[in-house]
């Protein structure tokens, strides 16, 4: 059927969309649609809501921005699990903390190589301009679902021998395990970032896809040795939680 112009406008301004995603939205919320389940094709809901395809996809990408479906390239799109709660503060045991939440976690080596820095990891680390430093990106799972690309940046000279050991373990334990250094304090700046190129892949997103932007500083508590994290977590898959105790006067 041949749609006109002033017909779809009227649909997407109207009431119609917001009934098709509270439609949905129930949908997901009374577990019709489990978690991590895939969502019947456009098309198939085109027809199921007697709706338009743009309609239909603007009530999809509103939902993706809530949190509550994901899309995985041409997968499709599916129901977003539980969000991990985040707690920055942990020191990096990830796998740890997924566990503790009662899911699986997954680490996958990328590569580990010398690069010259991002402006934003230079500017933390104060490193030389044109000085290489030893890259390490790595993908992390929940549950089989890629939610975490992460790149670390450290002055190779500082840990001998690192590229010999198993990186697909928490850094933090192996630092404290071979070369006896344990985190000091930290510094972090979360911001909203759009996913690169060489995150959305692995993450089975497409290119600038919302994403939450961790970039983590390190300081080992001998007073020298640093690190610097680039985390990019899928918007939808964590929530940061930090736990604040009150100190004593």
């Amino acid at each position: 059927m041949t749609l006109k112009l002033a017909d779809m406008a009227e649909e997407q301004n109207g009431g119609r969309m917001e009934a098709i995603h509270q439609a949905l939205l129930r949908r997901i919320e009374q577990g019709e649609i489990a978690a991590s389940g895939r969502l019947p094709a456009e098309r198939l809901l085109c027809e199921h809501y007697a709706t338009h395809r743009v309609t239909m996809h603007e009530v999809l990408l509103r939902l993706e921005a809530e949190g509550r479906i994901y899309r995985e390239g041409r997968r499709g799109w599916f129901v977003s699990p539980p969000r991990f709660r985040y707690d920055p503060l942990g020191r990096g045991h990830f796998e740890r903390s997924v566990r503790e939440q009662g899911r699986q976690p997954h680490t996958q080596l990328l590569d580990a190589t010398m690069v010259e820095p991002p402006p934003l990891v230079r500017h933390m680390m104060q490193w030389p301009e044109g000085a290489p430093m030893l890259r390490i990106r790595r993908l992390r799972s929940i549950d089989r679902r890629p939610v975490l690309y992460v790149e670390h940046y450290l002055d190779a000279e500082r840990l001998p021998g690192l590229l010999q050991h198993d990186l697909s373990v928490s850094l933090t334990e192996l630092y404290r395990a071979v070369y006896g250094l344990t985190y000091g304090y930290l510094r972090f700046n979360i911001t909203p970032a759009a996913l690169p190129a060489e995150a959305a892949q692995p993450l089975r997103a497409a290119r600038g896809s919302p994403a939450l932007l961790i970039a983590r500083l390190n300081h080992a508590r001998d007073g020298v040795t640093r690190d610097c994290d680039l985390e990019y977590w899928r918007h939808d898959a964590v929530l940061v939680e930090v736990e604040s105790r009150e100190m004593p006067l």
